[in-house]
């Protein structure tokens, strides 16, 4: 069997540092990633109970600029971005005209210029998709994914971490929004608190060549857990959270995927605003459920999925043990009407028919502190 060149995957600033942790490297998104440290279930915990720093410099980020910016993003995405206060962050679809999912989204606003942060496998597509709108708006559309490292800071004890190394108030920054603060002395770091794991924490937007001195200054607290891949795919899956080639694709919609909430239909126009108006008009014809098992057997993306009629309704989307609840979890798609709390349906685990149900989503809801 022959080993996959490695020699072609991009490595993040933070490679060298990953290696002499010890981390087990995988290609993912183009990139060799830590999927681990000392293990998916430990670090897993430590964000459920501490905090864990993860390397996320993979994802891409676009800037743009130009007197009409607000136009031109409430274009490409499916959110009202213009609802947006400056340092303020807004979760959205790009869509295609058909009103599937090209990419979810992350979008910033500031005073001169707005960021879009994207998923890493699908980066160029996406900047290939929104360039071409740029002249009709007369903005600068730029990518600036491989200047920027992210880190992402997640836990109960990230506020506690990280306010000794910063003089930006961090209490004061609410949910979904961002201020430009210098972070262990480097300047000009965009501290952000959107999270991706259902716990509190911040992503730290810092400059590539200053990536490693900011994950060395975090790390020198004992408190922090380095975290892979492995436990942010655990993480957000409790959480509820949707993630790029699992729950969404361009074969769902946003309708579907239970993202209504990112639809701003009231817009005029935006990328596949009549495909979801005609989809919306004829009633839409599956959503995605969590589910359980009430027997032990682990979902795997891709496990057929038979809905209560008996008729086949595709694959599991995700699926995985809970670390934290102890019991089997996945996501996939039901026609509506089944789409119900507490439906019976099955779900063929290597072969073996499990009856499943659906539960509510978020698996995990953290308990805000007191």
């Amino acid at each position: 069997e022959t080993m996959p060149d490695t020699t072609i995957l991009k490595r993040t600033p933070l490679h060298d540092l990953h290696a002499a942790l010890g981390a087990r490297l995988v290609p993912f998104a183009g990139y060799l990633m830590p999927v681990q440290y000392a293990g998916i279930t430990a670090e897993h915990t430590a964000v459920r109970t501490g905090v864990g720093l993860f390397d996320v410099s993979h994802m891409g980020e676009f800037i743009v600029r130009g007197e009409r910016a607000v136009d031109f993003v409430n274009h490409v995405v499916s959110n009202d971005v213009a609802k947006l206060a400056e340092g303020q962050a807004q979760y959205a679809g790009l869509l295609t005209e058909q009103g599937t999912f090209v990419d979810d989204c992350l979008v910033y606003r500031f005073a001169d210029r707005f960021m879009i942060v994207v998923n890493a496998s699908n980066a160029e597509k996406d900047f290939a998709h929104i360039a071409p709108h740029a002249a009709r708006f007369g903005v600068t559309l730029e990518d600036v994914s491989d200047r920027i490292a992210l880190l992402a800071l997640q836990g109960p004890q990230a506020e506690r971490v990280l306010q000794p190394h910063t003089p930006a108030d961090l209490a004061g920054i609410p949910y979904y929004h961002a201020v430009e603060e210098s972070v262990a002395g480097i300047p000009d770091v965009l501290i952000s608190r959107t999270g991706y794991t259902g716990e509190d924490g911040f992503e730290l937007y810092v400059d590539a060549d200053r990536a490693a001195e900011l994950w060395s200054s975090l790390t020198r607290d004992p408190l922090v857990v380095p975290c892979g891949l492995g436990a942010r795919d655990t993480l957000r899956l409790e959480a509820g959270m949707s993630l790029y080639g699992h729950e969404i694709d361009d074969t769902v919609t946003p309708l579907e995927a239970g993202l209504a909430w990112t639809v701003k239909m009231a817009k005029p126009e935006f990328v596949g605003r009549e495909a979801l108006a005609a989809q919306k008009a004829a009633g839409v014809p599956r959503k995605l459920v969590g589910f359980t098992f009430a027997e032990r057997g682990i979902p795997r993306q891709g496990c057929p999925v038979i809905a209560p009629g008996g008729a086949p309704s595709g694959t599991v989307c995700s699926g995985t043990m809970s670390p934290t609840l102890g019991i089997p979890i996945g996501t996939c798609f039901l026609p509506t009407a089944d789409a119900v709390e507490g439906t019976a349906f099955t779900i063929d685990v290597r072969g073996k028919p499990m009856a499943a149900t659906v539960v509510k989503l978020p698996f995990y809801k953290r308990t805000p502190a007191a």
